[in-house]
């Protein structure tokens, strides 16, 4: 399959199961908040690395999670029981994308991050408008874990997550599941396999019923979804 260069100036995607075979659908355009959300509701997110073009995929298998099919293993229960760590939801939001660019991952030699000044600037935007949001883990004043995603519908896109101290990221994530899971949430959308996400409970789907179930999610009464509703 060929890539589609994209226009500044025309805000539209290619059908996103044309992506090539390692889920490259597109290159170009720009981070406006107009083409960040029609690429989230066609199943389309950019990932790309500095100084390079805007790269914009639809992998085939997509990695989810069905917020009813959440895995939490014993270990994490005395975190949650013992209230181990804080949990707010958007009140760092800059913070947490600063905090999933800078932080050093296992294994990393060095950090180099695709969450572009760029990329941080858009998502801002996204967040002052009510469709990124944030989930803080903290230990005392400290912000130690956390992750942040876009809320369309039914259906949440996570983007990154960090961690400085151990299972912080895991209780940010299982918090946050459990609310989208109250709320009536279809879906977590992981984009890319995982191990520390197969843990959770989070599987491969293929592209084309994740595609089905987000034409579903467009018709839902409003974009934002019920976030707002417990998320203050």
């Amino acid at each position: 399959m060929p890539v589609f260069w994209l226009s500044d100036e025309y805000i539209d995607f290619p059908d996103p199961q044309l992506a090539n075979e390692e889920g490259v659908l597109g290159i170009g355009g720009d981070l406006s908040t107009e083409r960040l959300l029609l690429a989230y509701q066609l199943g389309i997110f950019p990932w790309y690395n500095p100084g390079e073009p805007i790269m914009w995929w639809s992998p085939d298998p997509r990695f989810v999670l069905y917020p009813d099919e959440l895995k939490v293993a014993k270990s994490m229960r005395p975190y949650f029981n013992q209230k181990k760590f804080g949990l707010t939801f958007d009140t760092t939001f800059e913070q947490v994308m600063r905090s999933c660019q800078t932080t050093e991952r296992k294994g990393q030699l060095y950090i180099s991050s695709w969450i572009t000044e760029e990329m941080i600037h858009a998502y801002v935007q996204l967040h002052q408008l009510g469709f990124a949001h944030s989930v803080e883990v903290w230990s005392g004043e400290a912000l130690v874990g956390g992750l942040y995603g876009i809320a369309i519908g039914k259906v949440f896109f996570g983007e990154s997550m960090f961690t400085k101290v151990s299972n912080a990221s895991k209780f940010g994530f299982i918090s946050l599941v459990r609310k989208l899971r109250e709320q009536g949430f279809w879906l977590v959308d992981c984009q890319q396999q995982t191990h520390h996400l197969a843990s959770l409970g989070a599987k491969a789907i293929k592209r084309k019923d994740f595609l089905d179930l987000l034409e579903k999610n467009i018709e839902e009464p409003t974009l934002v979804g019920s976030w707002q509703s417990w998320a203050e």
